[in-house]
């Protein structure tokens, strides 16, 4: 099954931390929080119009990461990176990318991350930045 979602990914960030009185509260920063919410969102919209329930058994996941390209480059350059001879190597890194959008899918695409027991991703540059996540349940042998 797979899903295309029109959203630009975010990667995971280190989380923050406030202390109120004795106690210390922990938080994703704001652009992470969005992200989630806004994806969780599409999700959720996207398994209704599919009549699905989230997953709950052993998952195969690819994510594909459709980042923005740089502003600042040749058109030659630009070319070569909207083709895919160039690949986006800069920051953020890709675990980071894998860590927000599989949280952010979790109780919707699937009951909880912990059932993908195979994953491949890969970050992509393109004009208007988007995710796919591909998911195929393993059969039991």
């Amino acid at each position: 099954m797979k899903f295309k979602f029109d959203i630009e990914p975010v990667e995971q960030a280190r989380p923050r931390a406030t202390r109120f009185g004795k106690s210390i509260r922990i938080y994703d920063p704001k652009k992470v929080t969005v992200f989630k919410r806004q994806l969780g969102r599409l999700a959720r919209q996207a398994m209704q119009e599919r009549c699905l329930k989230p997953f709950d058994g052993e998952l195969t996941v690819r994510f594909e990461f459709y980042r923005p390209v740089q502003k600042s480059i040749s058109q030659k350059e630009l070319a070569r990176r909207l083709s895919g001879v160039h690949r986006p190597t800069v920051k953020p890194d890709l675990d980071n990318y894998i860590k927000s959008a599989s949280d952010a899918l979790n109780g919707i695409i699937w009951e909880d991350d912990n059932l993908i027991v195979s994953l491949q991703a890969e970050k992509f540059y393109s004009e208007r930045p988007y995710l796919v996540v591909e998911i195929r349940e393993e059969i039991e042998k």
